[in-house]
C-alpha cells in the first residue's frame, strides 16, 4: 500500500496540507474554535530544517543523484532498525510490492490472497503481472486480513499471501504464518503505512518473507517525495531484488533478465536519513494522541457512541491513522459537519477493491465481503500526526461531541510548549514575553 492522499489533496495524491501554526501559534490556539489540519507536515520540518538542508547540499555537492552513498546508508540502517538481514531500496511502495512479486516468479493466473480493505497499491501490482487478486475480509477490530478467512480462498493457483498491516498495526502474523507455513505458500508484508510497528515481540519487516514500505511524505516515515523500500532475511531473494529494480542488469548493460527502473534517489535517502532517528519518538507522541483521543471521547461519553482503535494484546500499533467508526449511517454528515468547522478528517477507504469497477470481472458483489463493506460505510480519519496540540485534539473531540449533543471536553489547564516551537512562537502561545 502506497501513498494516499491526504483531507482534501488534488485528484493526483498530492497532499493539501494545512498549517495554522505557521502564520501564529499563540493566536492559533487562544480561540474557542479552531482549524485543525489532518496532517501538518511543517511542524516536522522546521527542527530538522538545517540537518535536512546540509543533507541535501552535500548530495548536491557529490552529484550522485541516484543510489549514491546516502541510499545505501539508509539501506543499512532501516535493515538494523527492522531487524532483517537485507534492505534493498526502491522508487515507491507500489514497486516494492511490483518487485516483491516478481522476485517470487509471479506469472499470469497466478493467484494471490489479499485484503480488500486496503490502498489500490496492494492489488495492482497483483493485476500488473497478470495474477489475480483473491480478496479477503478483514476483521472487526484491527481492520486487518482475517486469518480465519484465508485458508478457504487457498487452490492449486494460490501462489502467496498479501497481509497488509493497515494504519500502523501488524496483521495477526503468527496466525497468518502458521497458514503459509501449512500450504507452502510465501508471505508478503504490505509495510507501507507500519514501520516499527510489531506483532509477538518482532517489527514490521520480518514477519514474512519479504516486506514492503513505503516513504510516501505522508507515512510515519516520510520523504519529500516517493520512496519504498524492501527488506528480507534471503539473500537470495536480495540478490534478485537488486537485480529486478535496475532492469535487470548486471554487470552494466548485460541483462540477466527482464526487470525495472526503480531506483531510489539519493536526495530522497538523504531526507530519510535525518528522520530516521526520530522514528521511534514519533511513534510514541502518535501513542500518546492515540491515548489522549480515548480519554476524551470517554468524558464526552462518545465512546459508548463510536467505536475508537485499539491495538491487539500481541500487537505495537505506531498509529499511522487514528480510524472511528460511526454508527448508524451518520459517518458522512459527521464528516461536512467537521468540514464546516476546518477540521481535518479522511476516508479509508470509500470503496473496498472487490467493489472497484475495474475489478468487476472478477465476480464480487455487494455483500461478498461484509466486513471491508461495513468499514467502507463507517470509517473516518482523525488528525493523529505527533506535533498535534493538545487544544486542536480538543477542538476535534469537541465538534464531534457537539455533532452528537454530548458534554464538551473540558479546557486545557494551560497550552504548554510545544517541542517543536522556538521560543519565540513559545512565548506568543503561552501569552508571555520571549
Amino acid at each position: 500500500m502506497d501513498g494516499s492522499p491526504t483531507n482534501g489533496s488534488p485528484a493526483n495524491g498530492s497532499p493539501a496540507i494545512s498549517s495554522p501554526a505557521k502564520a501564529s501559534p499563540g493566536a492559533a490556539l487562544g480561540r474557542t474554535s479552531l482549524p485543525v489540519p489532518l496532517l501538518d507536515m511543517a511542524r516536522q520540518y522546521e527542527p530538522l530544517r538545517d540537518a535536512i538542508r546540509a543533507a541535501i547540499d552535500r548530495v548536491c555537492e557529490s552529484g550522485r543523484f541516484i543510489m549514491g552513498p546516502e541510499c545505501q546508508q539508509f539501506e543499512q540502517a532501516v535493515a538494523a532498525y527492522c531487524g532483517a538481514r537485507h534492505a534493498i531500496a526502491c522508487a515507491s511502495g507500489s514497486d516494492a510490492l511490483l518487485l516483491a512479486l516478481m522476485a517470487l516468479g509471479v506469472r499470469p493466473g497466478d493467484e494471490i490472497i489479499l485484503p480488500s480493505y486496503t490502498f489500490f497499491a496492494t492489488a495492482s501490482a497483483v493485476t500488473r503481472l497478470g495474477a489475480v487478486p483473491v480478496f479477503v475480509d478483514i476483521e472487526l477490530q484491527t481492520f486487518n486480513i482475517d486469518p480465519a478467512k484465508i485458508a478457504a480462498r487457498i487452490t492449486p493457483a494460490t501462489r502467496a499471501i498479501l497481509p497488509v498491516h493497515l494504519f500502523g498495526q501488524c496483521a495477526d502474523m503468527a496466525a497468518i504464518g502458521q497458514i503459509a507455513r501449512d500450504k507452502q505458500l510465501p508471505v508478503i508484508e504490505d509495510a507501507a503505512q507500519a514501520i516499527g510497528a510489531g506483532c509477538g515481540g518482532r517489527l514490521a519487516g520480518v514477519l514474512g518473507d519479504v516486506a514492503c514500505f513505503s516513504f510516501y511524505p505522508t507515512k510515519n516515515l516520510g520523504g519529500f517525495g516517493d520512496g519504498g523500500l524492501l527488506t528480507t532475511d534471503s539473500g537470495e531473494l536480495a540478490a534478485q531484488l537488486r537485480l529486478l529494480r535496475g532492469h535487470g542488469m548486471e554487470p552494466r548493460y548485460y541483462h540477466k533478465v527482464v526487470g525495472i527502473n526503480s531506483r531510489l534517489d539519493s536526495l530522497q535517502a538523504a531526507v530519510l536519513n535525518v528522520k530516521l532517528p526520530h522514528l521511534n519518538r514519533w511513534a510514541q507522541l502518535r501513542q500518546k494522541n492515540a491515548d489522549s483521543y480515548t480519554s476524551l471521547f470517554a468524558e464526552c461519553g462518545l465512546d459508548k457512541i463510536l467505536t475508537l482503535p485499539a491495538a491487539a494484546s500481541d500487537r505495537h500499533h505506531v498509529w499511522n491513522q487514528y480510524v472511528i467508526r460511526v454508527p448508524d449511517g451518520r459517518r458522512d454528515a459527521l464528516r461536512e459537519h467537521l468540514t464546516k468547522s476546518q477540521i481535518g478528517t479522511e476516508i479509508y477507504y470509500p470503496v473496498p477493491l472487490h467493489l472497484q469497477e475495474c475489478f468487476r470481472g472478477l465476480g464480487y458483489g455487494p455483500g461478498s465481503l461484509p466486513e471491508s463493506e461495513r468499514a467502507a460505510r463507517e470509517t473516518l480519519a482523525l488528525p493523529i500526526f505527533p506535533e498535534l496540540y493538545e487544544v486542536e485534539q480538543k477542538a476535534v473531540v469537541g465538534r464531534i461531541a457537539e455533532f452528537f449533543g454530548r458534554p464538551l471536553p473540558s479546557p486545557p489547564a494551560r497550552v504548554k510548549r510545544p517541542k517543536f516551537l522556538g521560543r519565540s512562537d513559545a512565548a506568543k502561545t503561552n501569552g508571555a514575553k520571549p
